[in-house]
């Protein structure tokens, strides 16, 4: 035991001494490119002189890099994450000048802007040889991860003999998309965990089955991750819907809205959530219950402590200087990738387009750099930390799928990378201190399309308004994308989160509130405070249900009846009531199973709009037509938006055939704690004796 200590500690010093001797030569190299970078005094020095000048060069700034460079950090998470991440740089380079100033000779020199870029290169040379010689070494391996555990739970117990679940969310992958990746050989990791072979073309025997679950009708984050992480998603109709009682406009990822989401969720569920017992959460609109949590935007408003950390995993990342340095190159080299990849569309002239000009450059890297970086950062150390439930949602397909198209080359890029984390993730699970079963699922899909605005020149509020009768803009208003990587962006950004209330409060005037969520829009009249019935608007507006339901874009509507209760209204006169929908479902044939039942469930909801409109849609080609600037949408009904994925080990019991909605996604995902010995899901009863 005490020879095997020794070697690792001979092994630790040798490794660090090539680092040293590297980042040396680096040094020596950099001073003789960069003219404002010497190491020896003016009036010159002999070879030996300026290579011991490097020498301590290069030593003093990897103890300082070490020691102070975790105190920066922690000092700097006070300001928002995306400064830190330009920041870096520049600490970086102060510390190299720091470094070079502690040499007793007074040699070495170097310009402000030219000790960022010397000290860029020397931690990226230091962190890739550090990296290249720990390969082989799984001690040393253990060790760095280590570093990104959370060390509140040092004194815990560790090492239970139960399996601990890693709930990976890959945001808005298709069932489709995902089988279509591994096919073509994108995802090499899943395709080894399905049996489909290694990269050397042999079969391998599964570890997973995948399964496909159908969405509800509103397909997208906010009421899919609630139903998953809390059991309900009752009374979530869309992504932004106007609630008439309150006068306020609901936003899925607006912080305060995610909250009373997850109270709602809480209070009809009678339970904590899927976390609520040694869980962490990461990355997430909602907590789950979980006691830990990171990047969670259900948490930003509240006031920094020490149970509101939401930007707690940055420091755990970021407080390795090499991590560091590595994304935030990694970051501006995404910028540069998203600005080249949208020029060649222009030149191109590629249908359908949308706009991805102004802040999306840096919400792309954001996403498909910093948040994916520090989530599966935070994932591993959850995992060194043997914490029994870990669900983490990576957003940088959905983000980059929504302007670039869910088949693009551009979403097929990410896809490989994700699949990179997977493996990471993986080979951690080697390491932790329990065993750990690896589960991997959607919450949505993406359907393809141009946007109807697009299509037809117009918005859907723009027709709602001719409709009424009232004057239409010619300019066609764009609607913000309803992206979830703007959700982490928000939670990263600073907190606690303000917001302008003006903005979700409109005045209760007569002329209809417009939203659209994918391809789903919702109509709203906010001096009504009731839901208004067919009747009510065919008496005020007789041309607007008319006008919608007769429009080539427009799918089919669902409206109250007096008469009926719910109905559903189609071109040339098509009015089902609700109820005759299983002998003839009308214009919801075209949308697949399970739509009546989607409809029928959204028409009970207290806060469902007036008019709920769903676009058209094209089964031979999958495409529907967005209300939002979007060329991948999801949301409402039609197309691989509404099938996601269930990647689960076989060690897990089968999911249910015909598995559909958020909520019994939930149900299959608690019995799966149950089935590993984790601890049961808390009821509401519980927890009040508890506080």
């Amino acid at each position: 035991m005490r020879a095997g200590r020794w070697r690792r500690v001979a092994s630790q010093v040798g490794r660090s001494v090539t680092v040293w001797v590297v980042s040396t030569l680096t040094m020596l190299v950099l001073a003789g490119i960069l003219p404002d970078f010497r190491l020896q005094s003016p009036t010159g020095d002999s070879a030996t002189r300026i290579a011991v000048t490097a020498a301590f060069g290069a030593g003093a700034f990897g103890v300082l890099s070490a020691v102070v460079w975790p105190l920066l950090v922690r000092l700097f998470l006070l300001v928002p994450t995306l400064v830190l991440g330009l920041l870096v740089f520049f600490l970086n380079g102060a510390l190299l000048l720091l470094a070079l100033r502690l040499n007793p000779a007074e040699r070495g020199d170097a310009a402000p802007e030219t000790a960022v870029v010397v000290a860029a290169v020397m931690s990226a040379v230091a962190s890739a040889t550090g990296g290249a010689l720990a390969v082989r070494d799984d001690d040393a391996y253990r060790r760095r991860l280590y570093r990104l555990a959370d060390r509140r739970r040092r004194g815990g117990p560790v090492g239970p003999a139960t399996p601990g679940t890693v709930f990976l969310q890959l945001d808005g992958v298709g069932h489709d998309v995902l089988l279509a990746a591994v096919r073509n050989g994108l995802m090499p990791t899943i395709a080894r965990w399905l049996g489909h072979g290694d990269h050397s073309g042999r079969g391998t025997r599964p570890t997973h089955r995948l399964t496909s679950w159908r969405t509800d009708w509103s397909s997208q984050t906010g009421a899919s991750q609630l139903g998953i992480l809390h059991g309900s998603n009752h009374d979530v109709p869309a992504f932004r819907w106007y609630e008439k009682d309150r006068g306020e406009v609901m936003v899925c990822n607006r912080p305060t809205s995610a909250v009373e989401l997850q109270h709602r969720a809480v209070a009809q569920a009678g339970h904590g959530g899927l976390l609520a017992v040694d869980g962490a959460s990461r990355g997430n609109l909602f907590s789950g219950g979980a006691e830990e949590q990171a990047l969670v935007l259900s948490i930003a408003t509240r006031r920094r402590s020490r149970e509101t950390r939401s930007r707690a995993g940055y420091f755990a990342y970021f407080s390795d200087p090499a991590n560091a340095v590595r994304t935030a190159m990694s970051f501006l080299a995404e910028v540069g990738r998203e600005i080249g990849q949208s020029t060649r569309t222009r030149i191109r002239k590629d249908r359908p387009r949308v706009g991805r000009g102004g802040l999306y450059p840096l919400v792309r890297a954001f996403a498909t750099v910093v948040e994916r970086d520090v989530v599966v950062a935070a994932v591993m150390g959850d995992m060194l930390a043997g914490r029994t439930a870990v669900y983490a949602d990576l957003v940088a397909y959905d983000e980059v799928a929504h302007h670039s198209g869910p088949t693009s080359r551009d979403a097929a890029k990410v896809l490989q990378r994700l699949d990179r984390s997977l493996a990471l993730i993986e080979s951690v699970a080697e390491h932790a201190p329990r065993p750990y079963r690896i589960v991997v699922l959607s919450d949505h899909g993406q359907s393809p399309g141009e946007t109807f605005r697009t299509r037809y020149g117009l918005t859907l509020g723009d027709l709602v308004r001719a409709g009424c009768g009232l004057p239409v803009s010619r300019k066609a208003e764009r609607t913000h994308s309803g992206a979830e990587a703007r959700a982490a962006v928000r939670a990263a950004l600073r907190r606690p989160v303000k917001e302008g209330r003006e903005q979700y409060r409109p005045a209760r005037g007569s002329e209809p509130i417009v939203l659209a969520s994918g391809n789903l829009g919702l109509v709203s009249f906010p001096d009504v405070h009731h839901r208004m019935s067919k009747e009510e608007m065919d008496a005020r507006h007789p041309a607007l249900l008319t006008t919608l339901a007769n429009h080539p874009g427009v799918g089919f509507l669902l409206v109250r009846s007096e008469e009926h209760g719910g109905v559903v209204l189609g071109p040339f006169g098509t009015e089902i009531p609700l109820e005759r929908l299983d002998e003839n479902p009308g214009p919801l044939a075209d949308f697949g199973p399970g739509a009546v039942e989607a409809v029928r469930r959204t028409h009970s909801f207290p806060h469902t709009a007036d008019i709920m409109v769903n676009s058209w849609y094209d089964p031979a080609e999958g495409e529907v037509l967005a209300f939002e600037e979007q060329i991948g949408s999801h949301g409402g009904l039609g197309g691989a938006q509404a099938k996601p994925f269930l990647l689960s080990p076989l060690a897990l019991s089968a999911p249910p055939e015909g598995l559909a909605g958020a909520e019994r996604v939930h149900d299959v995902l608690r019995g799966w704690l149950d089935e590993a010995g984790g601890p049961q899901v808390p009821l509401r009863k519980a927890e009040e004796k508890a506080a």
